[in-house]
């Protein structure tokens, strides 16, 4: 059994030039880890963000659960509850539950026999055609691709967001990168490996706001629409993949499941890291229905809400602060939660077979404002 000083930690390896965040961590065994793995991982992921632990093919969707659950050993349940089963959701196509470990979902692409007890399974990777207005035309669809969605793992109704998030890759297509494209006027663009999954943080995000933002930012709250991923289930993206354009389709309260006001979220725009005391811009942008501000006051105007927080947030997505992670098999990528955004990248062909697992659960506690006390260690 390998022991802590045999974890060997090192910088993630970047293409893009600002990239801050991200570490390697080789010699990890995740079927038998001890306590001081644990704390070594822990301090990692809150320091760097994002973990890669390399050659954990032999990882179980057990082993991945307690792993997740360390993080947070009071949280029960998957991050999203059981919102998965309304058939409305946005959500509802993309993920499929392990029988045997529900907190493991299999996300992917492509016709699977059988894994882990589910059989004749056909995955679907999230196209960004299927979500943004203006997708890229077909004839470029092999070639280019966008950010299909940036956003944090959670609910944002009833649970807390999910602390930390593992993503298990067990089947990879290689061999082509893709253009990704903003096509947002500014001719962003960067070349991204196939089937990437792109990560910004939100430390970086609020680190390059103005002095006046970042005192905006700090003292006002978010609040999140209610059944959010039903919600927003007509309405469609900008090509950037942050946040939506507002076309009045959003359902009204009285055609989404019932309401309980005191599930409603409202969440600070800025969440402290529980480690470092950094702050971090976290904002879910396709689900933000208001802002709540320092006097009182309430911004309530859909489309007002979602150009401040564009502005806010499209700087810390530019290309050369995004880390565009290209999986290997047997790569165990864990995030916090709490301190970067994300976003599915990418289009397959239909024999393009890709395998993963995601877990995470709802959080036992609310992310730390920004007045908030981080504890002693």
């Amino acid at each position: 059994m390998l022991s802590a000083l045999s974890l060997s930690v090192k910088p993630i390896s970047s293409s893009t030039s600002n990239v801050d965040f991200g570490a390697v961590i080789d010699n990890v065994d995740v079927e038998h880890l001890t306590d001081d793995d644990f704390a070594v991982i822990r301090e990692t992921l809150y320091k760097s963000q994002v973990v890669v632990l390399k050659d954990q093919a032999k990882c179980s969707p057990k082993a991945q659960f307690e792993l997740t659950h360390r993080f947070d050993p009071e949280a029960q349940g998957y991050g999203h509850g059981k919102t998965l089963d309304a058939k409305r959701s946005i959500l509802h196509p993309d993920l499929k539950t392990v029988p045997h470990q529900p907190e493991v979902q299999i996300i992917g692409n492509g016709f699977v026999h059988e894994y882990e007890g589910l059989k004749n399974i056909k995955l679907v990777h999230p196209h960004h055609r299927k979500f943004h207005k203006d997708p890229i035309p077909e004839a470029d669809d092999s070639t280019h691709t966008r950010f299909y969605r940036w956003h944090i793992d959670a609910a944002l109704y009833d649970l807390n967001p999910p602390k930390v998030t593992t993503l298990m890759a067990v089947s990879v297509p290689k061999g082509r990168t893709q253009t990704l494209r903003y096509d947002d006027s500014t001719g962003d663009e960067m070349s991204v490996p196939l089937g990437t999954t792109a990560f910004v943080s939100g430390y970086r995000m609020y680190d390059i706001l103005s002095e006046e933002d970042k005192d905006f930012v700090r003292t006002s709250r978010i609040e999140y629409a209610p059944h959010p991923y039903i919600w927003m289930s007509a309405a469609k993206s900008r090509s950037d993949g942050l946040g939506l354009i507002s076309d009045d389709v959003e359902l009204k309260d009285s055609e989404l499941p019932l309401i309980d006001p005191a599930k409603v979220q409202i969440l600070p725009m800025v969440w402290k890291n529980p480690v470092t005391g950094k702050l971090a811009l976290q904002m879910h942008p396709s689900a933000v229905r208001k802002i709540h501000l320092e006097n009182g006051d309430v911004i309530d105007d859909l489309a007002t809400v979602r150009e401040i927080v564009h502005r806010l947030q499209r700087p810390g997505i530019s290309p050369d602060l995004v880390y565009a992670h290209d999986w290997e098999e047997g790569d165990l990528v864990l995030f916090n939660n709490h301190g970067v955004l994300h976003s599915v990248v990418g289009a397959f062909a239909e024999d393009e077979v890709r395998l993963f697992r995601q877990c995470n659960m709802a959080a036992s506690e609310p992310p730390m404002g920004p007045n908030m006390v981080v504890a002693a260690a």
